[in-house]
């Protein structure tokens, strides 16, 4: 269900006031691929848009990653830890079963007033949190506000499968989401879907109760991603597209009222398309899928975190986040900064 800001007297609203990125250490680019699979370079970035992607260190776990975006973004937003009301984490690469890998990041950072919690949305996980943000300040239940997506989806991917070693990374984005009286600003509207009937065609197999971890599991390869790549890019176009025109329409806003769109870095084509479904030209279509390649639920929040630093969203810019992701889910929002 789309929900929508309407201006009236001591309404709340709810803004972004801080962002920040976590980043491992590594990297792999294409040539390091060519070494290990029968891959080029030219094949990726023709088809994908990526030339690298950031991989974690063996000691690291999502929540590191995760707890350095947050304390990042908490500083950028001039707020302590403590004035953190509510943790939501959205992420497919929790550090464990359970507890929850916000709770981790809860326990690191010195959130201790916060509640804490994941969301297993993928791709789209982000999208989610920041409904669930918006409409919890909206109903009085929280002032500040974390929202990460993080990921180590090295740890879930076949390097010995060309087909889908060379999409994934590593990484973690958050923002600072708090109430306002300002009507007008922040979070203008937000749309989120799913359909569980496509849920094989992304999907890993493994790590749940239907196929536990067992000697038999893994030497299935169960515990990696599975796509099915012609199918997950035919939906995300139209699913992408379809969310993007709604979201803006939701706001009461036209394509040329939006200054950048930040789509899902999982394909160059896949943003492109996307771009020209809403009418959105190049130069306002935010791109480093070629730096990171598939972050998942870390994607958009990383992105927002660069725009930010490149200048290209500033007090006032309006921007249309849309995302595409297994179960099959996806989403949008539309955010004035």
């Amino acid at each position: 269900m789309i929900t929508e800001q309407v201006s009236m007297q001591k309404q709340r609203f709810a803004k972004i006031t801080g962002t920040g990125i976590g980043i491992p250490p590594n990297t792999l680019s294409n040539q390091d691929l060519e070494k290990i699979v029968d891959t080029s370079d030219e094949w990726i970035r023709s088809r994908t848009g990526i030339e690298n992607r950031f991989i974690a260190s063996d000691d690291q776990t999502t929540s590191d990653l995760a707890s350095e975006a947050a304390e990042n973004a908490l500083k950028d937003a001039g707020l302590s830890a403590s004035q953190v009301d509510m943790i939501i984490l959205a992420t497919i690469t929790p550090d464990f079963g359970f507890p929850s890998t916000a709770v981790m990041v809860q326990k690191n950072i010195g959130a201790h007033n916060a509640a804490a919690f994941d969301i297993s949305a993928a791709c789209t996980g982000f999208i989610y949190g920041l409904q669930m943000a918006d409409s919890l300040i909206k109903a009085g239940k929280a002032e500040t506000i974390l929202v990460l997506g993080a990921e180590m989806l090295s740890r879930l991917t076949d390097y010995t499968d060309r087909n889908t070693c060379v999409l994934f990374g590593d990484g973690s984005g958050a923002v600072v989401v708090q109430a306002t009286d300002k009507a007008g600003t922040g979070i203008l509207a937000t749309d989120i879907y799913s359909d569980g009937r496509l849920h094989n065609l992304l999907r890993v197999d493994g790590l749940g109760v239907k196929n536990p971890p067992s000697h038999e599991s893994v030497d299935a390869k169960l515990h990696y991603i599975k796509m099915e790549g012609r199918e997950v890019f035919k939906y995300a176009v139209t699913s992408m597209g379809d969310a993007a025109e709604a979201i803006i329409k939701a706001a009461n806003l036209t394509s040329d009222d939006v200054n950048l769109l930040i789509s899902h870095q999982a394909n160059i084509r896949i943003i492109d398309a996307t771009a020209k479904r809403i009418h959105i030209p190049p130069e306002k279509v935010f791109v480093n899928v070629h730096k990171y390649g598939n972050t998942s639920a870390a994607s958009i929040p990383i992105a927002i975190y660069e725009a930010r630093q490149q200048g290209r969203l500033t007090a006032g810019s309006t921007a249309i986040l849309v995302a595409f992701g297994g179960g099959l889910t996806w989403g949008a929002a539309a955010v004035r900064f």
